[in-house]
C-alpha cells in the first residue's frame, strides 16, 4: 500500500508533493484503488479537502522549477464527498494544459465527470485509458464517466515555451505519471499499469 500521510504534521505549510513513476508513457490503461482517510491536516486549503490526483502526460520531475507547485500535466482529479451535496470524482484538471471536448477547446481549469459522490473513507476503483494525443477516458468500476481529446500545452502558461518541443507541436502524446499529496491523507492499495499498442 502507498500512503499519503500527514500524521506527524502540526500544520500544512503549502508544500504540495508528487511521487513520480519512472519512465514516460503514451498508450496505456492505469488502474488505481484509493480512499481518503480521516481529517485534512490543519492549514490545508479548502479546495484540497478530500482532493488528490493522478497526473498523466506530465513533464519530468527534473524539468520542474524549484518553486513550481504542480507538474505541467493532465490531472485525473480524485475527490471525496463532504457529506453534503454532490462532489463527483474522476474529473479532469489542467495545470499548464488544455483539452478538447466534442471538438471544442476547453480552457477552464477543471471539468467535472458524470460520476456519483463517494462519501466517507470507502475504497474507490478507477481506471484511466490513454491513447497518446488522441483520446483519454475515465472509468469508475468499469463504467466510463468522461472522455476528452487532444491534451495540449497551454500557450498562456508560464512554462509553455520551456516545455514546447523543437517541432512546435503543443499536443501531448506522452509523459510521466505521478500521484499527488495535497494535504489530505490518502491510501492507494492498488496501482496497476497495462501498456497498450496503438
Amino acid at each position: 500500500m502507498l500512503r499519503v500521510s500527514y500524521k506527524n504534521w502540526d500544520k500544512f505549510n503549502g508544500e504540495f508533493g508528487h511521487i513520480f513513476y519512472k519512465g514516460v508513457f503514451s498508450n496505456y490503461r492505469l488502474r488505481v484503488e484509493y480512499r481518503f482517510v480521516g481529517e485534512q491536516v490543519k492549514g490545508g486549503p479548502g479546495w484540497a479537502f478530500r482532493n488528490n490526483g493522478i497526473m498523466i502526460h506530465g513533464q519530468s520531475a527534473q524539468s520542474m522549477e524549484l518553486d513550481q507547485k504542480f507538474p505541467t500535466s493532465i490531472e485525473v482529479q480524485l475527490l471525496g464527498g463532504s457529506g453534503k451535496g454532490e462532489r463527483p470524482t474522476m474529473n479532469v484538471c489542467t495545470p499548464g494544459t488544455n483539452i478538447e471536448m466534442d471538438g471544442k477547446l476547453i480552457t477552464r481549469h477543471c471539468t467535472p465527470s458524470k460520476s456519483k459522490t463517494y462519501n466517507g473513507d470507502q475504497w474507490v476503483s478507477v481506471e484511466v485509458e490513454v491513447h497518446g494525443g488522441k483520446v483519454i477516458r475515465h472509468f469508475i468500476d468499469g463504467k466510463e464517466v468522461m472522455h476528452y481529446e487532444k491534451p495540449q500545452l497551454d500557450p498562456k502558461d508560464q512554462y509553455y515555451k520551456k516545455l514546447l518541443p523543437a517541432n512546435g507541436d503543443k499536443i501531448l502524446t506522452k509523459g510521466t505519471i505521478s500521484l499527488q499529496a495535497e494535504s489530505h491523507n490518502t491510501d492507494f492499495r492498488k496501482i496497476e499499469l497495462l501498456l497498450l499498442d496503438d
